[in-house]
């Protein structure tokens, strides 16, 4: 083999030698650079391209380039696959940064400026959680998570509230039957009119009396009691119909083969005094018991359930009032042996609930009733109290504000139990003792200013009011009140609207067993509500002093329970959300869903 030992090999030009056939260089090729697509290279030892440390900077194999240190590039770098990177901490951009399939934010992390102000381009159409209508408002008093807020002129807000001004009783009770001995009295309330009507069964004669009566602050004047029915009704009951304007008069005509009959009353509010058209019989087949009436709002109509044979049948009939008369739909099945039974209207569920007790077990059963046109149809039946009940006595009233309906009873002791209704079934709380050892001689109405459920009964011969106030499905009560210290019988109570009154007609046996009536104003209310300072819903729990959130206009606030999806909620003057129209009127907002509602 032939070597060559020359220290340069030039062509016969100066210039590169050519080795058309290749060259086969075993040692090491030192060149200032390389020239050529490179296309064709095998074999190269990427360990020369090291640093003066001996540390690869650059690897080249069959699976790309790695660069294990900083690389600077000073034009533009073109990727035609994907760049995979482990962590990227910065992003410093002075141009257009386009993600064609989104950017994702770590959870906890949040976009912010700099400086200035972030501007979002768009409809915004595809967003969802973003937060909108919610304002940092410094709190006035502690705030809860949901409570309906007020802007105060200081630019802070507080919770809506109420504050307390006590309890008024008429002077001393009022007479309405003259000489003659009651019992059985009932009451209903003419909104149009502004009047009280007390019906009384008279004991001396054998007449039904009517009385209309106008309240004044805590006092009552009455007009001259009015023949209703020349018969002493066994059982009755009356409600006002809004539509018609009129008094509905129900009761078994104990001098007509015990029937079932209605009377159409007009008052006469510029004389106190009420008139009659003709009867007209809903169940001519007797013995009818425990007639009981209501008006349905919704239906513009009046249900009367009642219990008729020896078998005690529970039926319901559907009314319409024309002029001074009344004209029925088809007869309806109530339950099989229903005693001592009690109606009310719901007015957000647009139904009627019947509370009675279930002859053949003893217990507190209720049904739920829905008014079609003429005709009525009932739901499943629901318990309100498991042990044996008294059938003489059972009341029930609507609470406007909580949606529930209360119906108070005697089982051993006084009790009342809060109903929730829906759709065509009711359930149940626990059933609450208002008043130990037996309790007769109840009724129950609801006080709208005071937003409380005012119970009325006779305990050690005495009269008593107790004012209770619902939660979810929990009722509690104030202290127990001695509204007459004397024996009170036979109590029928209306709640008038215009005085903010609960008018007790009753049955005074320390006058004589005659007619009197008092009038009760509950816990007088005062509210820092007005019809301009509601500001919102809060949308978290807010320390008094500290900076919270408030969903104002066009929020949703999530803080609520227990709403009816699509309905309109306005605030109450202690702060809770009701349907109906509180006192100033303000409105909360739409229902989105039973915890959502839209500000507005």
């Amino acid at each position: 083999m032939s070597q060559l030992f020359v220290d340069n090999i030039k062509n016969r030009s100066g210039g590169a030698v050519g080795a058309p056939s290749g060259a086969v260089v075993t040692g090491v090729v030192t060149a200032t650079r390389f020239v050529g697509s490179g296309t064709s290279l095998t074999g190269i030892d990427a360990t020369a391209l090291k640093d003066s440390g001996g540390n690869i900077k650059v690897q080249a194999n069959t699976s790309g380039i790695v660069v294990t240190g900083v690389s600077t590039f000073t034009a533009n770098v073109s990727v035609g696959g994907t760049l995979t990177y482990e962590d990227v901490k910065n992003v410093d951009s002075v141009g257009l940064i386009t993600a064609r399939s989104g950017i994702r934010i770590g959870a906890g992390q949040s976009v912010s400026a700099v400086s200035g102000i972030v501007t979002y381009y768009g409809d915004g159409s595809q967003l969802t959680g973003v937060e909108s209508g919610v304002s940092n408002f410094v709190a006035s008093g502690t705030i809860a998570n949901g409570q309906t807020v007020i802007l105060k002129t200081d630019g802070t807000v507080t919770g809506v509230a109420t504050a307390g001004a006590g309890t008024t009783f008429s002077p001393s009770a009022t007479n309405y039957s003259g000489t003659n001995v009651c019992e059985n009295h009932i009451a209903t309330y003419d909104t149009a009119k502004d009047r009280v009507v007390i019906f009384y069964k008279d004991q001396t004669g054998v007449n039904g009396f009517a009385v209309v009566g106008t309240v004044s602050g805590t006092t009552i004047t009455f007009g001259t009691p009015v023949s209703a029915i020349s018969s002493r009704p066994a059982y009755h009951d009356a409600c006002y119909d809004v539509a018609s304007g009129k008094i509905v008069y129900a009761f078994r005509d104990d001098n007509d083969s015990d029937k079932g009959a209605v009377l159409i009353g007009t008052v006469d509010a510029s004389n106190n005094s009420i008139s009659f058209g003709s009867k007209v019989v809903f169940e001519s087949s007797g013995p009818v018991s425990w007639p009981e009436i209501a008006y349905d709002v919704n239906a513009q109509k009046v249900v009367i359930a009642y219990s008729q044979g020896s078998s005690y049948a529970g039926k319901a009939i559907v009314g319409t009032v024309v002029g001074n008369s009344m004209t029925f739909g088809s007869i309806a099945t109530l339950a099989t042996r229903p005693y001592g039974k009690d109606i009310v209207y719901h007015e957000a569920a647009q139904k009627v609930v019947v509370f009675y007790k279930d002859d053949n077990s003893n217990k507190g059963k209720a049904k739920v009733g829905t008014v079609n046109g003429t005709s009525i149809t009932f739901g499943s039946e629901s318990e309100f109290e498991s042990g044996s009940i008294d059938s003489s006595w059972v009341e029930s009233s609507y609470d406007p504000v909580n949606e529930k309906v209360v119906v108070i009873y005697n089982s051993s002791n006084g009790k009342a139990n809060v109903g929730t209704v829906s759709g065509t079934s009711i359930t149940f709380g626990t059933s609450q003792v208002f008043s130990s050892g037996s309790t007769a001689q109840l009724a129950v109405v609801y006080d709208v200013n005071a937003a409380k459920t005012i119970i009325i009964y006779n305990t050690n011969s005495d009269g008593k009011i107790r004012e209770s106030t619902i939660s979810a499905t929990t009722i509690t009560f104030g202290d127990e009140v001695t509204w007459t210290p004397l024996s009170q019988e036979y109590p029928g109570a209306t709640y008038n609207t215009s005085q903010g009154a609960t008018v007790i007609g009753f049955k005074n046996p320390s006058n004589s067993g005659r007619g009197d009536a008092i009038v009760y104003k509950a816990e007088q209310i005062s509210t820092n509500l007005t019809a301009e300072n509601y500001i919102g819903i809060a949308a978290e729990a807010i320390a008094n002093t500290a900076t919270g959130k408030v969903n104002i206009l066009g929020g949703v606030n999530t803080g609520q329970t227990g709403l009816t999806t699509a309905k309109t909620y306005y605030v109450q003057p202690g702060g809770s959300l009701a349907t109906s129209v509180g006192n100033p009127s303000v409105v909360a907002g739409t229902s989105v869903s039973n915890t959502k509602i839209l500000i507005r």
